[in-house]
């Protein structure tokens, strides 16, 4: 009997021990792909010369990236600008009116918190590549929220959580890269499917002040979400809880107002384009170009947006649509996947309202065209439509047994891989030029500096400087380094005080009325007057008044 007693409490401890190390290798083994997921994706699409944040040449030279270029310069202007305080707004640039870092495509969010860390960073600083990382990150971890308790095995959900945390439609953002925190939808879509946390106000305030900080497109899809919780709420619910739920919807818009004032929206000029960049109707499967996909042939959209109406699933996304259709004929869901999929009706509507904006171009009043002129890159509404797409199918094919339903999922993401290729490679290009470390490309004449050190203010005749936005992203990112204030500004929105003092500025210019210790800088085209000829100056092929 003692002997058995031994041998009972051996075969306990040692099931303890294994049960111990196997509850240590989990706790390991998912934070560890939680990062080397959304890295291995990182260093497919981008140089890790990126993460450097004293590297900001390849945003501002040499590249295709003028919005991140530009949201890079208006965040060095707000970490350089002593006045700026915490107003998200920098009269470093397009002074003296200045400029609100939402309107130079910066990410108020992160700019305002590295504010606070200021004095810690580089005197050249950039936190693009970090913020690009970072959205990977997140992405593999909401994805994983979303999928964790109902994968048939770890294989299976590790290969669903890269096929809906990574499709191409991220990726395609890579010239705005603000517009990569398609994480905020996947969090969006957490909280409507948790019944408990999704009633709480806290977690939706938090979502929706974080999203509002990031991007406008993406507080728009995640208010949708939360809208179709309170729709529900109102549907679903107790009479007694609509005063409570109504007092929800006012406290969140005001909070929506109030960051909105924060950010400096105003009123700016309406580019009466919205639905110009709509999504393509056959956008799913079309790749748009021929090097984004090695295995389907792109077809034109006959558009000129069609980068912004991008939402091609790639091979392996239409091959798991495909799969999941097949599945779902002869497969019933589980029932923890039937609950989901039964809440997840409840975003019909929202979905079906991003959907027709999306992809029509609405003939609607001038007023409320005005009101959507924000949104004019109407095609990206599309995009939590398709994350509930990729979601329902990895949901239906982990109806299957754990060992078809991992094999099925990693030829989908083998498949993916061989088609995404060619994307992955004229994406990576881009921040090929980070490898160099080298700040300034356009403005090589070591006379830029001493020059705009001795200026007061710089200005760029004409006062739109999108014909040369290279020579003005690096001209205005010394200038502000040294404290001295641009009168222009490469912006998403102008505003009419703006537009009529650059248009005075240019004619005062033209009749030889120069500013005292302006240093002005002449674009393509731009006439000399004869006045300015004495202090004319050339520097890199370019013609600069020099301040008297």
């Amino acid at each position: 009997m003692p002997f058995a007693s031994s041998d009972y409490v051996a075969s306990v401890n040692q099931f303890a021990h294994e049960s111990w190390q196997s509850a240590v290798m989990h706790r390991l083994v998912t934070p560890t792909l939680l990062f080397l997921l959304p890295f291995a994706f990182f260093l497919a699409f981008f140089h890790p010369a990126i993460l450097y944040i004293d590297n900001p040449g390849w945003l501002i030279h040499g590249s295709d990236h003028f919005d991140n270029g530009e949201g890079a310069l208006g965040s060095h202007a707000y970490w350089h600008d002593p006045s700026a305080g915490i107003s998200l707004k920098t009269t470093l640039l397009n002074a003296p009116e200045g400029v609100s870092v939402l309107y130079t495509d910066s990410n108020p969010l992160i700019t305002v918190t590295a504010k606070l860390f200021a004095n810690l960073l580089p005197a050249d600083a950039q936190l693009v590549g970090p913020w690009i990382l970072l959205n990977l990150i997140l992405q593999a971890f909401f994805a994983w929220l979303l999928l964790r308790r109902h994968a048939p095995g770890p294989v299976a959900l590790w290969a669903g959580v890269a096929l809906l945390a990574y499709p191409p439609t991220l990726a395609n953002r890579f010239l705005h890269v603000n517009l990569m925190a398609h994480w905020t939808i996947l969090a969006a879509l957490c909280l409507f499917l948790d019944a408990k946390r999704g009633q709480q106000l806290r977690w939706w305030a938090l979502l929706i002040a974080v999203t509002a900080l990031i991007h406008s497109y993406l507080l728009v899809m995640v208010v949708a979400i939360w809208a179709s919780t309170i729709m529900l709420r109102f549907v679903e619910g107790p009479c007694q809880m609509r005063l409570v739920t109504l007092a929800h919807v006012v406290s969140m818009f005001g909070l929506i107002v109030g960051i909105a004032w924060w950010l400096g929206v105003g009123t700016p000029i309406s580019t009466g384009t919205f639905g110009s960049f709509a999504m393509p109707i056959d956008a799913l499967w079309n790749p748009g170009i021929d090097q984004f996909s090695r295995l389907l042939p792109p077809n034109a959209h006959g558009t000129e947006g069609w980068f912004e109406g991008f939402q091609y699933l790639g091979a392996g996304g239409l091959a798991l649509m495909v799969t999941a259709l097949i599945v779902q004929r002869y497969r019933t869901s589980r029932q923890g996947e039937a609950i989901l999929l039964n809440r997840l009706r409840g975003l019909a509507p929202a979905l079906i309202a991003l959907a027709i904006f999306a992809i029509f171009r609405l003939s609607l009043p001038a007023p409320i065209l005005v009101m959507l002129d924000p949104l004019r890159a109407s095609g990206r509404l599309f995009w939590p439509v398709g994350y509930v797409l990729v979601l329902i199918a990895v949901l239906t094919v982990f109806r299957l047994r754990a060992r078809n339903a991992g094999l099925i999922l990693t030829v989908t993401i083998a498949l993916q891989v061989i088609d995404l290729v060619g994307m992955a490679n004229i994406i990576r290009a881009q921040s090929r030029e980070a490898d160099r470390r080298q700040l300034y490309g356009r403005t090589l004449d070591p006379r830029w500096d001493p020059l705009i050190r001795q200026s007061t203010s710089i200005a760029f005749i004409p006062g739109d400087v999108t014909s040369d936005l290279n020579l003005f992203q690096e001209i205005s990112w010394r200038a502000v380094k040294e404290g001295h204030p641009v009168a222009n500004v490469y912006a998403a929105r102008t505003n009419r005080a703006s537009q009529n003092r650059l248009a005075t500025e240019g004619a005062a210019f033209a009749r030889g009325n120069l500013v005292p210790g302006r240093l002005y800088v002449l674009l393509p085209g731009a006439p000399l007057p004869a006045a300015a000829v004495p202090r004319r100056l050339r520097l890199d092929g370019v013609t600069v008044v020099v301040p008297y």
